[in-house]
Protein backbone atom coordinates (compact mmCIF):
# COMPACT_ATOMS: atom_id res chain seq x y z
CA UNK A 1 0.00 0.00 0.00
CA UNK A 2 2.84 2.35 0.68
CA UNK A 3 4.76 1.14 -2.35
CA UNK A 4 1.60 1.85 -4.22
CA UNK A 5 0.98 5.17 -3.15
CA UNK A 6 4.50 6.43 -3.41
CA UNK A 7 5.26 5.42 -6.96
CA UNK A 8 1.35 6.88 -7.80
CA UNK A 9 2.62 10.32 -5.93
CA UNK A 10 6.31 10.36 -7.25
CA UNK A 11 5.11 9.51 -10.70
CA UNK A 12 2.65 12.55 -10.94
CA UNK A 13 5.14 14.74 -9.74
CA UNK A 14 7.73 13.70 -12.78
CA UNK A 15 5.02 13.90 -15.11
CA UNK A 16 4.27 17.55 -13.88
CA UNK A 17 7.78 18.36 -14.15
CA UNK A 18 8.06 16.81 -17.74
CA UNK A 19 4.85 19.18 -18.74
CA UNK A 20 6.69 22.00 -17.02
CA UNK A 21 9.70 22.20 -18.75
CA UNK A 22 9.70 24.07 -21.92
CA UNK A 23 8.49 23.16 -24.56
CA UNK A 24 11.48 24.88 -27.12
CA UNK A 25 14.66 25.10 -25.91
CA UNK A 26 17.22 27.58 -26.84
CA UNK A 27 20.99 27.68 -26.48
CA UNK A 28 20.87 30.54 -24.11
CA UNK A 29 17.99 29.27 -22.34
CA UNK A 30 20.07 25.79 -21.96
CA UNK A 31 23.41 27.71 -20.57
CA UNK A 32 21.97 30.87 -19.01
CA UNK A 33 19.05 30.41 -17.69
CA UNK A 34 16.83 32.72 -19.52
CA UNK A 35 13.12 32.49 -20.52
CA UNK A 36 11.57 32.38 -23.63
CA UNK A 37 11.49 35.96 -24.16
CA UNK A 38 14.84 35.78 -22.99
CA UNK A 39 14.63 37.80 -19.77
CA UNK A 40 16.44 36.85 -16.89
CA UNK A 41 14.78 34.90 -13.90
CA UNK A 42 12.95 36.73 -10.99
CA UNK A 43 13.59 36.90 -7.46
CA UNK A 44 11.77 34.11 -6.08
CA UNK A 45 12.20 31.83 -9.29
CA UNK A 46 15.90 32.02 -7.91
CA UNK A 47 14.82 31.70 -4.15
CA UNK A 48 12.93 28.24 -4.69
CA UNK A 49 15.46 27.13 -7.11
CA UNK A 50 18.26 28.03 -4.69
CA UNK A 51 16.90 26.38 -1.93
CA UNK A 52 15.28 22.84 -3.47
CA UNK A 53 18.80 22.24 -5.32
CA UNK A 54 20.34 22.73 -2.05
CA UNK A 55 18.03 20.79 0.47
CA UNK A 56 18.61 17.54 -1.55
CA UNK A 57 17.76 14.43 -0.97
CA UNK A 58 21.36 13.48 0.71
CA UNK A 59 21.44 16.55 2.71
CA UNK A 60 18.14 15.68 4.29
CA UNK A 61 18.77 12.51 4.81
CA UNK A 62 22.11 13.94 6.23
CA UNK A 63 20.53 15.91 9.18
CA UNK A 64 18.57 13.24 9.88
CA UNK A 65 20.65 10.85 10.48
CA UNK A 66 23.05 13.40 12.44
CA UNK A 67 20.53 14.68 14.43
CA UNK A 68 19.57 10.69 15.28
CA UNK A 69 23.58 9.56 16.84
CA UNK A 70 24.03 13.67 17.99
CA UNK A 71 20.93 15.11 18.66
CA UNK A 72 20.34 18.80 17.90
CA UNK A 73 24.20 19.36 17.69
CA UNK A 74 24.11 17.14 14.85
CA UNK A 75 21.34 18.68 12.72
CA UNK A 76 22.67 22.43 13.98
CA UNK A 77 26.31 21.22 12.38
CA UNK A 78 24.43 20.11 9.45
CA UNK A 79 22.55 23.38 9.17
CA UNK A 80 25.85 25.52 9.43
CA UNK A 81 26.60 23.96 5.99
CA UNK A 82 23.64 26.03 4.58
CA UNK A 83 25.52 29.19 6.00
CA UNK A 84 27.26 28.87 2.47
CA UNK A 85 24.34 31.19 0.79
CA UNK A 86 25.95 34.53 3.10
CA UNK A 87 29.28 33.27 2.37
CA UNK A 88 28.23 32.44 -1.01
CA UNK A 89 26.80 35.78 -1.81
CA UNK A 90 29.70 37.62 -0.45
CA UNK A 91 31.45 35.72 -3.12
CA UNK A 92 29.53 36.05 -6.04
CA UNK A 93 29.24 39.96 -5.17
CA UNK A 94 32.86 40.25 -4.92
CA UNK A 95 33.37 38.77 -8.20
CA UNK A 96 30.80 40.61 -10.03
CA UNK A 97 32.36 43.91 -9.00
CA UNK A 98 35.50 42.72 -10.13
CA UNK A 99 33.79 42.04 -13.54
CA UNK A 100 34.01 38.10 -13.44
CA UNK A 101 30.99 36.50 -14.97
CA UNK A 102 32.12 33.64 -12.81
CA UNK A 103 34.80 31.76 -10.40
CA UNK A 104 36.57 30.61 -13.51
CA UNK A 105 36.61 33.62 -14.81
CA UNK A 106 38.22 35.50 -11.86
CA UNK A 107 40.87 32.64 -11.46
CA UNK A 108 41.79 32.68 -15.14
CA UNK A 109 42.39 36.24 -14.78
CA UNK A 110 44.72 35.45 -11.45
CA UNK A 111 45.90 32.19 -12.32
CA UNK A 112 45.70 31.26 -16.04
CA UNK A 113 44.71 27.72 -17.72
CA UNK A 114 46.27 25.82 -14.44
CA UNK A 115 44.14 27.90 -11.69
CA UNK A 116 41.10 26.99 -13.38
CA UNK A 117 42.02 23.38 -14.52
CA UNK A 118 42.73 22.93 -10.97
CA UNK A 119 38.92 24.29 -9.99
CA UNK A 120 37.29 22.43 -12.55
CA UNK A 121 38.46 19.33 -11.45
CA UNK A 122 36.77 19.50 -7.85
CA UNK A 123 33.51 21.47 -9.05
CA UNK A 124 33.39 18.18 -11.63
CA UNK A 125 34.11 15.44 -8.89
CA UNK A 126 31.49 17.63 -6.72
CA UNK A 127 28.99 17.58 -9.74
CA UNK A 128 29.33 13.67 -10.00
CA UNK A 129 28.91 13.23 -6.03
CA UNK A 130 25.78 15.21 -6.11
CA UNK A 131 24.37 12.78 -9.20
CA UNK A 132 25.02 9.86 -7.16
CA UNK A 133 24.23 10.75 -3.64
CA UNK A 134 20.80 11.75 -4.97
CA UNK A 135 20.07 8.90 -6.89
CA UNK A 136 21.77 6.24 -3.89
CA UNK A 137 18.78 7.94 -1.44
CA UNK A 138 16.20 6.87 -4.46
CA UNK A 139 17.36 3.56 -4.82
CA UNK A 140 17.38 3.17 -0.53
CA UNK A 141 13.86 4.50 -0.32
CA UNK A 142 12.73 1.48 -3.04
CA UNK A 143 14.78 -1.10 -1.79
CA UNK A 144 13.22 -0.06 2.03
CA UNK A 145 9.68 -0.62 0.43
CA UNK A 146 9.84 -3.09 -2.09
CA UNK A 147 13.01 -5.24 -1.50
CA UNK A 148 15.14 -5.96 -4.93
CA UNK A 149 13.74 -2.91 -6.55
CA UNK A 150 16.65 -0.34 -6.00
CA UNK A 151 18.74 -0.52 -8.99
CA UNK A 152 15.15 -0.50 -10.85
CA UNK A 153 14.66 3.09 -9.07
CA UNK A 154 17.31 4.27 -9.82
CA UNK A 155 17.64 4.00 -13.94
CA UNK A 156 13.87 4.58 -14.19
CA UNK A 157 14.22 8.11 -12.11
CA UNK A 158 18.25 8.70 -13.70
CA UNK A 159 16.39 8.20 -17.38
CA UNK A 160 13.11 10.46 -16.49
CA UNK A 161 15.42 13.14 -15.06
CA UNK A 162 17.51 13.39 -17.73
CA UNK A 163 14.57 13.09 -20.19
CA UNK A 164 13.39 16.82 -18.83
CA UNK A 165 16.79 17.90 -18.55
CA UNK A 166 18.22 17.80 -21.40
CA UNK A 167 15.25 18.78 -23.50
CA UNK A 168 15.38 22.31 -21.64
CA UNK A 169 18.69 22.84 -19.80
CA UNK A 170 19.00 25.37 -17.09
CA UNK A 171 16.17 27.09 -18.14
CA UNK A 172 13.58 24.08 -18.00
CA UNK A 173 15.80 23.27 -14.04
CA UNK A 174 14.89 27.23 -13.25
CA UNK A 175 10.52 26.04 -13.80
CA UNK A 176 10.77 22.53 -12.49
CA UNK A 177 12.61 23.79 -9.62
CA UNK A 178 9.58 26.03 -8.58
CA UNK A 179 7.32 23.35 -9.30
CA UNK A 180 9.18 20.44 -7.30
CA UNK A 181 9.89 23.31 -4.79
CA UNK A 182 6.10 23.91 -4.01
CA UNK A 183 5.53 20.45 -4.00
CA UNK A 184 8.09 19.55 -1.17
CA UNK A 185 7.08 22.86 1.01
CA UNK A 186 3.36 21.04 1.03
CA UNK A 187 4.57 17.73 1.68
CA UNK A 188 6.85 18.50 3.96
CA UNK A 189 4.83 20.98 5.94
CA UNK A 190 1.75 18.38 6.71
CA UNK A 191 4.54 15.83 7.41
CA UNK A 192 5.89 18.06 10.02
CA UNK A 193 2.54 19.41 11.90
CA UNK A 194 2.32 15.23 12.08
CA UNK A 195 5.24 15.32 14.11
CA UNK A 196 4.39 18.33 15.93
CA UNK A 197 1.06 16.66 16.92
CA UNK A 198 1.95 13.19 17.69
CA UNK A 199 1.17 11.60 21.10
CA UNK A 200 4.59 12.35 23.11
CA UNK A 201 6.37 14.75 21.11
CA UNK A 202 7.84 17.10 23.14
CA UNK A 203 9.83 20.11 21.21
CA UNK A 204 12.10 21.24 24.58
CA UNK A 205 13.46 17.60 24.59
CA UNK A 206 13.99 17.62 20.60
CA UNK A 207 16.02 20.94 21.15
CA UNK A 208 18.34 19.66 23.97
CA UNK A 209 18.21 16.23 22.70
CA UNK A 210 21.80 14.48 23.16
CA UNK A 211 21.07 11.78 20.41
CA UNK A 212 22.03 7.74 20.59
CA UNK A 213 25.58 8.36 20.72
CA UNK A 214 25.78 11.73 22.50
CA UNK A 215 26.59 15.62 21.47
CA UNK A 216 29.77 15.44 21.76
CA UNK A 217 30.48 14.59 18.35
CA UNK A 218 28.09 16.93 16.55
CA UNK A 219 29.65 20.18 17.97
CA UNK A 220 33.11 18.74 16.43
CA UNK A 221 31.32 18.81 13.33
CA UNK A 222 29.70 22.14 13.92
CA UNK A 223 33.65 23.26 14.02
CA UNK A 224 33.82 21.59 10.67
CA UNK A 225 31.33 23.06 8.89
CA UNK A 226 32.46 26.63 10.70
CA UNK A 227 36.15 26.12 8.56
CA UNK A 228 34.70 24.99 5.51
CA UNK A 229 31.96 26.97 4.91
CA UNK A 230 33.74 30.10 3.12
CA UNK A 231 35.12 28.05 0.77
CA UNK A 232 32.23 25.28 0.31
CA UNK A 233 29.87 27.45 -1.89
CA UNK A 234 32.31 28.52 -4.04
CA UNK A 235 33.18 24.66 -5.69
CA UNK A 236 29.29 24.54 -6.02
CA UNK A 237 28.47 25.10 -9.61
CA UNK A 238 24.88 25.46 -9.33
CA UNK A 239 24.37 27.71 -6.67
CA UNK A 240 27.76 30.02 -8.29
CA UNK A 241 26.05 29.47 -11.61
CA UNK A 242 22.66 30.93 -10.09
CA UNK A 243 24.78 33.55 -8.95
CA UNK A 244 25.43 35.43 -12.45
CA UNK A 245 21.52 35.17 -13.80
CA UNK A 246 20.24 37.98 -12.41
CA UNK A 247 20.85 41.72 -11.64
CA UNK A 248 22.86 42.02 -8.48
CA UNK A 249 20.31 43.29 -5.81
CA UNK A 250 18.06 40.96 -6.91
CA UNK A 251 20.97 37.97 -7.02
CA UNK A 252 21.71 39.40 -3.08
CA UNK A 253 18.20 39.34 -1.85
CA UNK A 254 17.46 35.22 -3.52
CA UNK A 255 20.51 34.26 -1.31
CA UNK A 256 19.41 36.10 1.87
CA UNK A 257 16.19 34.51 1.20
CA UNK A 258 17.27 30.94 0.12
CA UNK A 259 19.52 30.89 3.35
CA UNK A 260 16.47 31.40 6.41
CA UNK A 261 14.27 29.09 4.23
CA UNK A 262 17.05 26.30 3.16
CA UNK A 263 18.35 26.20 7.13
CA UNK A 264 14.61 25.82 8.56
CA UNK A 265 13.69 23.11 6.09
CA UNK A 266 17.25 21.30 7.40
CA UNK A 267 16.53 22.00 10.90
CA UNK A 268 12.91 20.39 10.79
CA UNK A 269 13.68 17.79 9.10
CA UNK A 270 16.36 16.81 11.39
CA UNK A 271 13.88 16.61 14.26
CA UNK A 272 12.59 13.50 12.58
CA UNK A 273 15.89 11.77 13.24
CA UNK A 274 16.12 13.49 16.62
CA UNK A 275 12.92 12.34 17.81
CA UNK A 276 13.67 8.62 16.42
CA UNK A 277 16.62 8.81 19.17
CA UNK A 278 14.67 10.15 21.81
CA UNK A 279 12.46 7.06 21.66
CA UNK A 280 14.51 4.55 21.20
CA UNK A 281 13.39 3.23 17.89
CA UNK A 282 16.28 1.39 16.07
CA UNK A 283 18.08 2.45 13.63
CA UNK A 284 17.55 0.72 10.59
CA UNK A 285 18.19 1.26 6.65
CA UNK A 286 19.43 5.15 6.74
CA UNK A 287 16.32 5.74 9.09
CA UNK A 288 13.86 4.62 5.94
CA UNK A 289 13.01 1.49 8.33
CA UNK A 290 12.99 2.99 11.38
CA UNK A 291 10.16 5.87 10.05
CA UNK A 292 8.25 3.07 8.78
CA UNK A 293 7.77 1.53 11.77
CA UNK A 294 7.17 4.69 14.01
CA UNK A 295 4.91 6.82 11.82
CA UNK A 296 1.62 5.82 10.60
CA UNK A 297 1.39 5.05 6.92
CA UNK A 298 0.95 8.24 5.07
CA UNK A 299 3.24 10.34 7.36
CA UNK A 300 5.74 8.15 6.35
CA UNK A 301 4.90 8.08 2.82
CA UNK A 302 5.00 12.12 2.53
CA UNK A 303 8.49 11.90 4.20
CA UNK A 304 9.53 9.46 1.27
CA UNK A 305 7.87 11.96 -1.18
CA UNK A 306 10.15 14.88 0.17
CA UNK A 307 12.94 12.99 -0.30
CA UNK A 308 12.49 12.19 -3.53
CA UNK A 309 10.89 15.35 -4.74
CA UNK A 310 14.23 16.85 -3.81
CA UNK A 311 16.27 14.63 -4.89
CA UNK A 312 14.94 14.62 -8.59
CA UNK A 313 15.48 19.21 -8.32
CA UNK A 314 18.86 18.36 -7.46
CA UNK A 315 19.88 16.33 -9.96
CA UNK A 316 18.21 18.57 -13.53
CA UNK A 317 20.35 21.67 -11.77
CA UNK A 318 23.03 19.17 -11.28
CA UNK A 319 23.00 17.84 -14.94
CA UNK A 320 22.60 22.02 -16.51
CA UNK A 321 25.88 22.60 -14.71
CA UNK A 322 27.70 20.22 -15.73
CA UNK A 323 26.70 21.21 -19.10
CA UNK A 324 28.14 24.27 -18.74
CA UNK A 325 31.33 23.21 -17.33
CA UNK A 326 31.75 20.67 -19.78
CA UNK A 327 30.96 23.72 -23.13
CA UNK A 328 31.78 26.46 -21.67
CA UNK A 329 34.63 26.28 -19.55
CA UNK A 330 36.10 23.09 -20.35
CA UNK A 331 34.81 23.85 -24.05
CA UNK A 332 34.56 19.96 -24.53
CA UNK A 333 31.81 20.07 -26.83
CA UNK A 334 30.45 23.05 -29.22
CA UNK A 335 27.96 25.63 -27.60
CA UNK A 336 24.91 23.59 -29.05
CA UNK A 337 22.26 22.01 -27.70
CA UNK A 338 23.85 18.55 -29.03
CA UNK A 339 27.31 19.59 -26.86
CA UNK A 340 25.05 20.30 -24.14
CA UNK A 341 22.69 17.31 -23.96
CA UNK A 342 26.07 15.42 -24.64
CA UNK A 343 27.73 16.18 -21.12
CA UNK A 344 24.62 15.24 -19.39
CA UNK A 345 23.95 11.89 -20.99
CA UNK A 346 27.80 11.11 -19.74
CA UNK A 347 27.25 12.55 -15.89
CA UNK A 348 23.96 10.78 -15.21
CA UNK A 349 25.51 7.68 -16.68
CA UNK A 350 28.67 8.08 -14.60
CA UNK A 351 26.82 9.03 -11.71
CA UNK A 352 24.23 6.07 -12.09
CA UNK A 353 27.34 3.61 -12.32
CA UNK A 354 28.90 5.07 -9.22
CA UNK A 355 25.77 3.84 -7.66
CA UNK A 356 26.70 0.14 -7.87
CA UNK A 357 29.80 0.59 -6.40
CA UNK A 358 28.08 -0.12 -2.74
CA UNK A 359 29.42 3.34 -0.43
CA UNK A 360 26.29 3.94 1.20
CA UNK A 361 28.19 6.48 3.92
CA UNK A 362 26.01 9.34 3.16
CA UNK A 363 28.23 12.34 4.81
CA UNK A 364 31.17 11.25 3.86
CA UNK A 365 30.44 12.65 -0.09
CA UNK A 366 29.65 16.01 1.67
CA UNK A 367 33.05 15.88 3.68
CA UNK A 368 35.39 14.75 1.10
CA UNK A 369 33.69 17.14 -1.05
CA UNK A 370 34.04 20.23 1.92
CA UNK A 371 37.92 19.52 2.18
CA UNK A 372 39.08 19.66 -1.21
CA UNK A 373 37.17 23.04 -1.53
CA UNK A 374 39.35 24.46 1.17
CA UNK A 375 42.02 25.34 -0.89
CA UNK A 376 40.14 28.39 -2.41
CA UNK A 377 39.25 29.71 1.24
CA UNK A 378 42.76 30.99 1.54
CA UNK A 379 42.82 32.33 -2.49
CA UNK A 380 39.68 33.98 -2.02
CA UNK A 381 40.07 35.71 1.30
CA UNK A 382 43.83 37.08 -0.17
CA UNK A 383 43.15 37.55 -3.75
CA UNK A 384 39.55 38.61 -3.77
CA UNK A 385 38.68 40.08 -0.39
CA UNK A 386 42.03 42.11 0.51
CA UNK A 387 43.32 42.35 -3.17
CA UNK A 388 46.68 40.95 -3.09
CA UNK A 389 48.59 38.90 -5.69
CA UNK A 390 49.05 35.49 -5.42
CA UNK A 391 51.72 33.60 -6.67
CA UNK A 392 50.93 30.40 -8.90
CA UNK A 393 52.96 28.17 -6.97
CA UNK A 394 51.21 28.89 -3.59
CA UNK A 395 47.71 28.45 -4.90
CA UNK A 396 49.31 24.96 -6.63
CA UNK A 397 50.46 24.20 -3.29
CA UNK A 398 46.85 24.86 -1.37
CA UNK A 399 45.33 22.76 -3.88
CA UNK A 400 47.89 19.75 -3.08
CA UNK A 401 47.19 19.96 0.67
CA UNK A 402 43.37 20.42 0.17
CA UNK A 403 43.14 17.48 -2.48
CA UNK A 404 45.57 15.56 -0.55
CA UNK A 405 43.86 15.80 3.14
CA UNK A 406 40.15 15.04 1.04
CA UNK A 407 42.27 11.47 -0.28
CA UNK A 408 43.25 10.83 3.68
CA UNK A 409 40.32 10.99 4.84
CA UNK A 410 38.44 9.43 2.09
CA UNK A 411 41.15 6.21 2.76
CA UNK A 412 41.11 6.57 6.18
CA UNK A 413 40.48 3.09 6.84
CA UNK A 414 43.42 1.73 5.19
CA UNK A 415 46.30 1.11 7.92
CA UNK A 416 49.55 3.17 6.89
CA UNK A 417 46.86 6.55 6.78
CA UNK A 418 45.21 5.44 9.58
CA UNK A 419 48.82 5.18 11.31
CA UNK A 420 49.28 8.66 10.18
CA UNK A 421 46.16 10.03 11.80
CA UNK A 422 45.04 11.27 15.88
CA UNK A 423 43.63 8.31 17.32
CA UNK A 424 39.94 9.28 17.71
CA UNK A 425 36.40 9.52 15.70
CA UNK A 426 36.08 9.91 12.00
CA UNK A 427 34.72 13.28 12.69
CA UNK A 428 37.81 14.45 15.00
CA UNK A 429 40.17 13.01 12.44
CA UNK A 430 38.43 15.34 9.95
CA UNK A 431 38.74 18.26 11.84
CA UNK A 432 42.22 17.64 12.21
CA UNK A 433 42.49 17.02 8.41
CA UNK A 434 40.53 20.90 7.52
CA UNK A 435 42.91 22.43 10.27
CA UNK A 436 45.86 21.31 8.69
CA UNK A 437 45.11 22.14 4.95
CA UNK A 438 43.60 25.53 6.67
CA UNK A 439 46.98 26.05 8.10
CA UNK A 440 49.03 25.23 4.75
CA UNK A 441 46.81 27.37 2.74
CA UNK A 442 46.98 29.99 4.58
CA UNK A 443 51.04 29.99 4.93
CA UNK A 444 51.67 29.40 1.44
CA UNK A 445 49.03 32.09 0.34
CA UNK A 446 50.54 34.67 2.84
CA UNK A 447 54.50 33.76 1.54
CA UNK A 448 53.51 33.66 -1.58
CA UNK A 449 51.28 36.95 -2.22
CA UNK A 450 52.00 40.90 -2.58
CA UNK A 451 50.05 43.61 -2.44
CA UNK A 452 49.18 45.16 -5.81
CA UNK A 453 50.62 48.88 -6.44
CA UNK A 454 47.66 50.89 -6.29
CA UNK A 455 46.18 51.49 -9.91
CA UNK A 456 47.39 48.39 -11.06
CA UNK A 457 45.30 45.41 -12.24
CA UNK A 458 44.37 43.16 -9.48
Amino acid sequence: MQATALITIFGVILLASLLAAPRRASVEGFFGGTGANGAAPGLWVLVLSQVTTWIFARSLMNSAILGYYYGIAGTLAYAAYYGSFLTGGFIVARLRARGAGSVQDWLRSEFGATGTAAYNLVIALRLLSEVFANLLVVGLIFAALLPGSGTAAILIVAALGLAYSAWGGLSAALRTDVLQMAVFLVVFAIAFVALLTMPGFDLAAVVTAPGAAGGYLGWVLMLVAALQVFSYPAHDPVMMDRGFLADPATTRASFLHAFWISALCIIAFGFFGIQASLTGAAYEGELIGTWAAMFPAWVFVLLMVSLLVSALSTLDSALASAARLAVEELRLAPRTLTGGRVAMVIVMASGTALTLWGNQTLFDAVAVSGTASMFLTPVLIFGLVLRRRIALWAYLVAFAAAILGAAVYFARGTAWIAALLPAGHKYEQLLVICMTVLIIGFAAALLGSRRVAKGAAA
